[in-house]
């Protein structure tokens, strides 16, 4: 890779004797949220060596407060990052407004690092008029982690749990009654995944590639209605994720499995069931399904003072294999980077899942997901199906009703301006 315009002018100035680091770096700040502002910090040092003519400012905040600020940073040009960070469920938000970089365009060529990537994070960072707004730095291939110890007591093969969702459930039901454990955090875990199960090419989550809402689709019939069939099998531990009942029922043992992206391994390990550690093994999900549970990305504002410098940091983020290496070492986030899954980590044990080489499962889950574009929306469309999806299964609303009123509100908002 060549030396960035900066790095050789501080290298000339400095042997001329006219540059100090410390007086005349250039700073550019990066906005960021938990834990994803944790690998930036861990690559500081690195980056330093290889950029001392650059200092990096990292601000932080909660991760819905990061996402509110950002946005109004962009409506009113006021305290933008020169690198922004984003999560995957807003950049069809963010992506539809003009205010980030074409990366694709010059100076920054992004498209000449596609083939480096995994297949379908690209089009994820693509907005619907072809712009490619945003770097995949970490991605989610989805997998079914479950405790082989409860499953082993209650008799449960895992052919059963990876078969079809009514083996699924009724796998759920002979766990409850020799163990007491529930099979699921939520009902809403089945939801999610059937949710993105079938899509047509080219079709998204809640819209088609003409823009048409789909929240009334056989697809959303299915996950509706299985979702309450887990619901009403009682398998479930009515316990969303990232809820306080959810994590205690990791350590209570009380939940016997999560489907999510493959980066759940890693906090079941640090701090929701490190007690449970070799208990818990991954597999493929259910029904034959590939999926893809979020992913991390990198932007830069098009308002940026410092643009070139801040391409070098997310490329230094996104397409350095040593430094996507390291945030899998810290974070246990899954690399985007093909060649980072090349590496020899890949094919170590994995102590906390009892030895299992997992990382080469999830490489291949990777590699067979489907690409799925994004839509402005899609944030408002998942709080509105959640919505209506809980009146179903708390208040017995019927679900070609919900599926009704979940379409009329996205098509209002979708008509708004």
């Amino acid at each position: 890779m060549p030396k960035p315009f900066h790095t050789v002018l501080a290298g000339t100035l400095l042997l001329l004797g006219l540059w100090s680091p410390l007086a005349q770096a250039l700073t550019i700040t990066v906005a960021s949220f938990p834990d994803l502002d944790r690998a930036a910090r861990a690559a500081l040092p690195r980056w330093r060596a290889l950029h001392p003519d650059i200092e990096v400012k990292i601000v932080s905040r909660q991760y819905a407060d990061h996402h509110t600020a950002m946005t109004a940073a962009l409506a009113t040009g006021s305290g933008l990052p020169d690198v922004m960070a984003l999560d995957l469920r807003f950049i069809g938000k963010f992506a539809a407004g003009r205010g980030l970089s074409d990366l694709g365009a010059p100076p920054f060529q992004a498209q000449q690092l596609r083939a480096q990537f995994v297949a379908y994070s690209w089009p994820q960072g693509t907005s619907p008029r072809g712009e490619f707004v945003a770097m995949p730095t970490d991605i989610g291939p989805g997998t079914l982690l479950y405790r082989q110890d409860l499953m082993a007591r209650a008799g449960i093969s895992e052919a059963e749990l990876t078969g079809s969702w009514e083996q699924f459930i009724a796998a759920g039901i002979k766990l409850k009654a020799a163990t007491g454990a529930y099979l699921l955090a939520d009902s809403t875990d089945i939801r999610d995944i059937v949710l993105r199960t079938g899509l047509a090419p080219g079709e998204g989550l809640y819209f088609d590639s003409q823009g048409r809402v789909l929240v009334d689709s056989p697809r959303f019939v299915r996950a509706f209605e299985l979702g309450r069939a887990a619901r009403r099998a009682g398998i479930d531990a009515h316990a969303p994720a990232w809820t306080n009942d959810w994590v205690a029922g990791f350590r209570r043992d009380k939940i016997a499995s999560q489907m999510m992206g493959a980066w759940l391994a890693g906090h079941l390990k640090n701090w929701l069931a490190p007690a449970s550690a070799g208990q818990w093994r991954s597999t493929q999900l259910p029904n034959g399904v590939f999926a893809s549970y979020g992913g991390s990305f990198y932007a830069i504002p098009a308002k940026s003072e410092h643009k070139q410098a801040a391409w070098d940091f997310i490329r230094f983020m996104c397409a350095d294999a040593e430094t996507q290496l390291q945030s899998l070492r810290t974070l246990d986030s899954f690399p985007a980077l093909k060649a980072a899954q090349q590496d020899a980590l890949f094919d170590e044990p994995m102590p906390y899942l009892g030895g299992q080489r997992a990382r080469r499962l999830w490489r291949e889950i990777a590699s067979q997901v489907q690409a799925v574009p994004v839509h402005r929306l899609d944030a408002l469309a998942t709080d509105v199906v959640r919505a209506e999806y809980e009146l179903v299964v708390s208040k017995g609303k019927d679900i070609p009703s919900a599926l009704a009123d979940a379409r009329a509100m996205i098509e209002h908002r979708v008509r708004r301006p």
